[in-house]
């Protein structure tokens, strides 16, 4: 008697095998959470209709009341998989109504299922072994076969047993030999807190015996950071240095004696040696500001004492490469010559044989990948194609893995692992996702990273009728970054970027910011700077998801305000950032790399050929009111707000008081500019008037911007201003025991 199969589906190059529970993509698995399979299998069971979001919650999550942040994740993810672009789309978000799934659906008859399962479990990718990471643990849920039809059934139980029969004594002896080759079991891993002061501990380096650690801290008063030591298990610290300037990067003698560090001022960057208990300074070498510009600890010192590993410049106009620095001569070597044009390659760190160099490379802003360097004089092999943000690297002690921290899981970071030869990488389970910097200790038992525990979120300020700052209220938070807010020009919405969905996605919100839903979702793919067009009928964008595998350089991008598929207007192989609308919507101004600089570039709202604004550098720029001028920044981090006539002309400075632009919080209004800005060190925001060239307090807010990103914006009726504040900020060590 034959038993009810569920059907399996097929859309593209998948396979949602509904009895198994497994997505396959060309006979392969790919990696789905319980709910992320719930989500998919509710969408494609709708035949195409759409599914309201109440709807699909209730059918995903039953019993339980969760808020529609989760069911955004998990569309999120299942975006990721599919790898959709506008040409190739599976889910189609309805604004403030529900999905639709959109790819042609094809049934896959029951009875062949059961062969297309063992013929994907014989040749396709096994389950991980007990000794090995497996970050999916619970994509296959062990339950028992789904029925077949009683012609196929028999065939398969007498071949079973068969087999049973031959291959019992078999393994007993298989099962013998196992228990008793292991007198250990592997003892669990374990992840403690290795620091929890107050404010930001970050870059651990294990010490050659793996009893302390060397890590930098900033006192807890956001001030500059220092090296300090502790002993693993205890609570004592040893402060090593105390300079004005800001240390990082520790990193220990193979013989436990000093520890070397990266010492960086306004304006000198230099590479110091300490005695680990303290004492006096050594320079062990000048290299160029900030050429290091990458973010985590990695090991640079060689197994053999010998060299240093570090990242230099040789002139202020190229990339940054590798150099190797020999602490017997103080010559410098070039290891590593990145192409023109690249940030560079920084975050050195050999290998424990000696025999390898591991960096990252980076093509533009936000945008590196993992090489191996084969000492003494190979070549550097790519290991990673993500083009996402690596935030530091660590050698297993066998020489055989690198784990590194990157955004390819989400919107700052988990750690993955992977072969130094290559290969896919495998995500390492730990607590939290904001992640990075890990290290690893000499015995391979301890792992440790940086935990991040920032918190960005977006407030309103009041104002009178003079203009006065009255009060400050949030809008918009979550337990994720919310940003770059922009105001609808009626004033009803907020657009905003989150990374509430699991990456970076453009969001909407009402003016109080309730309601809010997603708009376009950049996964992994840094995305942000939403702006409405002056009819409020569209919003552009720039964001670095258009054309993965190209280099990783933002294009711009402009979506309807109701949603659907965001139309992509930039595909120069340059870097294009920073859209802003012309005041009659006719023109999109944005930051440009493409003349071999950044300046301000116009093109046209409907698409075309681009008119370059600015010569002298150009990044933001916003029109007067009347759309005469265009008031800009000049670059990221670099202050003072200038005017060029719209249609091009001299490039004069309109202000530099106390740094106005630097943070990126500014914007053009009638008869002025408000921008934020510190004095003394605390925020605070002012209006500069057009008429008088005058410059007025307008607020102090309680907590310090987001630095170097958009956070400022103005309501059409000037009664309320928005502002990006952090509202936490800091960071602890944690450490995984018994790490395999």
């Amino acid at each position: 008697m034959a038993h009810a199969v569920r059907p399996s589906y097929k859309f593209g190059p998948f396979i949602l095998d509904t009895c198994q529970r497994v997505l396959f993509r060309d006979g392969l698995i790919v990696p789905l959470t319980p709910k992320s399979f719930d989500t998919l299998l509710a969408l494609v069971e709708s035949g195409g209709r759409i599914i309201d979001k109440e709807d699909l919650l209730k059918k995903v999550w039953p019993d339980t009341f969760v808020e529609e942040v989760n069911l955004a994740k998990n569309i999120s993810i299942l975006r990721k998989v599919f790898e959709e672009d506008a040409a190739h789309p599976y889910i189609e978000t309805i604004p403030r109504r529900g999905y639709r799934f959109v790819s042609a659906i094809e049934e896959v008859p029951a009875e062949m299922d059961p062969l297309n399962r063992m013929a994907v479990r014989q040749n396709g990718p096994h389950r991980a072994t007990k000794q090995s990471v497996d970050p999916f643990e619970d994509v296959l849920p062990a339950e028992a076969p789904c029925p077949i039809s009683a012609r196929s059934r028999r065939p398969a139980v007498l071949l079973t047993a068969s087999l049973a029969i031959l291959c019992a004594a078999a393994l007993i002896t298989i099962a013998l030999l196992i228990f008793r080759s292991f007198s250990k079991t592997p003892q669990p891993s374990e992840v403690v807190p290795l620091t929890s002061f107050p404010g930001a501990q970050s870059e651990a380096a294990f010490s050659p015996d793996g009893k302390q650690v060397a890590f930098v801290w900033n006192g807890g008063n956001e001030g500059n950071y220092s090296i300090y030591v502790k002993m693993i298990g205890a609570e004592a610290l040893l402060r090593l240095t105390s300079s004005s300037a800001s240390d990082s990067r520790p990193v220990w003698s193979p013989d436990g004696r000093s520890i070397v560090f990266l010492r960086n001022s306004t304006d000198s960057s230099a590479y110091y040696s300490i005695p680990v208990l303290g004492g006096l300074e050594r320079k062990l070498t000048d290299v160029s500001l900030h050429a290091d510009a990458g973010t985590g600890n990695c090991s640079y010192y060689s197994p053999d004492g010998k060299y240093l590993a570090i990242a230099d410049k040789n002139s202020p106009s190229v990339p940054a490469g590798i150099f190797l620095l020999s602490l017997e001569s103080g010559q410098k070597r070039q290891l590593t010559s990145p192409p023109a044009g690249t940030v560079g390659d920084y975050c050195p760190a050999f290998s424990p044989d000696g025999k390898m160099l591991a960096f990252i490379r980076s093509t533009s802003l936000a945008t590196t990948d993992l090489y191996v360097f084969h000492l003494p004089d190979g070549k550097p092999t790519r290991l990673t194609f993500d083009e996402l943000t690596i935030q530091g690297l660590a050698w297993t002690s066998n020489s055989s893995d690198i784990v590194f921290a990157s955004r390819r899981g989400g919107n700052i970071g988990y750690l993955w692992r992977i072969s130094a030869h290559g290969g896919t990488p495998a995500r390492i389970p730990t607590i939290g996702k904001e992640v990075l910097s890990p290290a690893i200790s000499a015995q391979a038992d301890r792992l440790a990273y940086t935990q991040l525990s920032d918190d960005t979120n977006i407030w309103r300020i009041d104002l009178d009728a003079s203009g006065k700052g009255t009060s400050q209220t949030e809008v918009i938070g979550s337990t994720f970054w919310d940003g770059d807010p922009d105001y609808s020009p009626d004033g009803q919405k907020i657009a905003f970027t989150s990374g509430r969905s699991g990456g970076f996605g453009i969001w909407v919100s009402k003016s109080d910011g309730s309601s809010p839903w997603l708009l376009f979702d950049g996964g992994p793919y840094l995305t942000g700077t939403p702006r409405w067009s002056p009819d409020g009928h569209w919003i552009a964008f720039d964001s670095r998801s258009g054309t993965p595998g190209t280099g990783g350089n933002p294009d711009i991008f402009v979506i309807s305000a109701d949603g659907g598929h965001a139309r992509q207007l930039t595909t120069d192989p340059a870097e294009d950032v920073a859209p802003t609308w012309s005041r009659d919507g006719r023109w999109i101004y944005f930051g440009s790399t493409r003349s071999g600089s950044m300046q301000i570039w116009k093109m046209p709202a409907t698409g075309g050929s681009a008119v370059q604004v600015t010569r002298q550098g150009g990044f933001e720029g916003f029109e007067s009111s009347d759309g005469t001028y265009l008031y800009y920044l000049k670059g990221r981090g670099i202050p003072g707000i200038w005017r060029v006539p719209a249609e091009g002309g001299p490039e004069t400075p309109v202000i530099t008081h106390n740094q106005a632009g630097l943070w990126r919080y500014w914007r053009v209004v009638d008869g002025g500019m408000y921008f934020a800005t510190a004095v003394e060190g605390h925020p605070i925001i002012e209006f500069f008037s057009f008429a008088t060239g005058q410059t007025s307090e307008v607020f102090r807010p309680a907590r310090r911007p987001e630095m170097y990103m958009p956070g400022m914006a103005v309501s059409p009726d000037g009664h309320s201003l928005l502002y990006t504040q952090k509202d936490q900020s800091g960071s602890n060590i944690m450490m995984v025991e018994n790490f395999h």
